[in-house]
């Protein structure tokens, strides 16, 4: 396998650290060519340093010149700003973007990629959920793969692998079911955010992080399934699998199910979609079954945790219903991290939105931005009249 050249796209966060990490375990075959990163200019100089990309991008424009000085005496080129972010993929020495960027921001960038014909190792659910019809019709036209990075959807791509001819029936989205799994909206409702944070299996940003406590991460997922998979949304099951070693099954039409499991570790779908199709030797720890003599499956709740079925109504409606749900999730976590609203008021906004906001059965990429502004704009509305307005009284 020849060296790939690779562009990290949010290469701060908990993705793009534990990419970096792949690339430093196998410096034969991959060579960071870009980092991109949103604010943190110290951890991104540090990274830069570290790996001598050809360049980095720094969004927040207010720290380039920190970014600049740090980096000019080691040739690596600095932009910085928004646009910078979404035309740094153009280069011709990227082989690969792993889009990274969490939420609604990482859309722009993704589609640029795939306008230039790179590879994508896609770690950004939201770029599918907002407009998986756009990506996935401007992928075919440009003969662009996407690799999926989500562990999930590398499992169903990894039990997919060699059965591209063979019907599937259904395919099974494990979710742990979060810090909150077996409790009763009563119990929920006056958790703290430390709470939400502290996730039992895996280790994630914020606001991912959140989204698993609410059940939304595996509703997000079940819209990017229906996206990569092409799938209906009756052929998308979750199931909550506690100590998240099975990752994800597929069914087959005779009745087979096919299941890829490992330990919790990010790293291990990210160096997949980074060496597809091939695998070679990592140092990363192995499962033993005999640290885990059972391994239990249970339905989700839906009446606790209502995101998931307001995932699933968004998927069914179609249009830009997922994209509302996504901008109102995102304002909603927001705002229960800043401790404006409560955890379960989260659904509530987002059902609020998913109803009030307007619907478009077929958007255009004008529409989709249109939709995500107008969504952001009415979530925080609803918070500041429903909710804000209590707390300060």
């Amino acid at each position: 396998m020849k060296i790939k050249h690779i562009a990290i796209i949010g290469c701060t966060g908990s993705i793009g650290t534990q990419a970096l990490e792949v690339v430093a375990a196998n410096p034969d075959y991959f060579k960071v060519e870009v980092l991109v990163a949103n604010s943190n200019a110290d951890l991104l100089i540090q990274q830069a340093l570290a790996t001598q990309p050809n360049a980095v991008v720094i969004a927040d424009e207010s720290k380039y010149k920190q970014v600049k000085a740090a980096l000019l005496p080691h040739d690596i080129k600095v932009f910085a700003g928004s646009k910078a972010v979404e035309q740094i993929v153009e280069m011709e020495s990227i082989d690969i973007v792993l889009a990274a960027i969490v939420g609604y921001a990482g859309l722009a960038s993704t589609l640029n990629a795939i306008r230039h014909k790179k590879t994508i190792a896609l770690a950004n659910k939201e770029t599918l959920v907002v407009a998986g019809d756009l990506v996935t019709r401007l992928a075919l036209e440009n003969g662009v793969n996407i690799y999926p990075v989500d562990s999930e959807h590398s499992a169903i791509f990894q039990c997919l692998t060699g059965e591209w001819e063979n019907s599937i029936e259904k395919i099974y989205l494990t979710a742990s079911g979060g810090p909150f799994r077996g409790k009763t909206r009563a119990d929920l409702a006056e958790v703290t955010k430390l709470q939400a944070l502290k996730h039992p299996n895996w280790s994630m940003g914020a606001k991912i992080t959140i989204d698993s406590a609410t059940l939304m991460n595996k509703g997000l997922e079940v819209i990017e399934a229906k996206w990569l998979f092409h799938l209906k949304p009756e052929q998308i099951d979750v199931i909550v699998h506690p100590q998240s070693i099975v990752h994800s099954l597929v069914q087959f039409t005779d009745g087979s199910i096919k299941a890829q499991m490992g330990l919790p570790d990010m790293k291990l779908p990210i160096h997949y979609a980074f060496t597809y199709p091939y695998r070679i030797p990592t140092p990363f720890p192995r499962f033993n079954f005999f640290n885990y003599p059972q391994l239990t499956f249970e339905a989700p709740d839906l009446q606790t945790f209502t995101n998931l079925a307001l995932a699933y109504e968004a998927l069914k409606k179609g249009g830009n219903a997922p994209c509302i749900i996504n901008a109102a999730n995102e304002m909603a976590v927001d705002a229960f991290l800043n401790d404006t609203i409560k955890f379960l008021q989260i659904a509530e906004v987002i059902e609020t939105c998913l109803a009030k906001a307007t619907f478009i059965a077929q958007p255009n990429y004008e529409q989709y931005i249109a939709s995500d502004a107008d969504t952001r704009e009415l979530a925080k509305q609803i918070i500041n009249e429903r909710y804000h307005s209590r707390t300060s009284n």
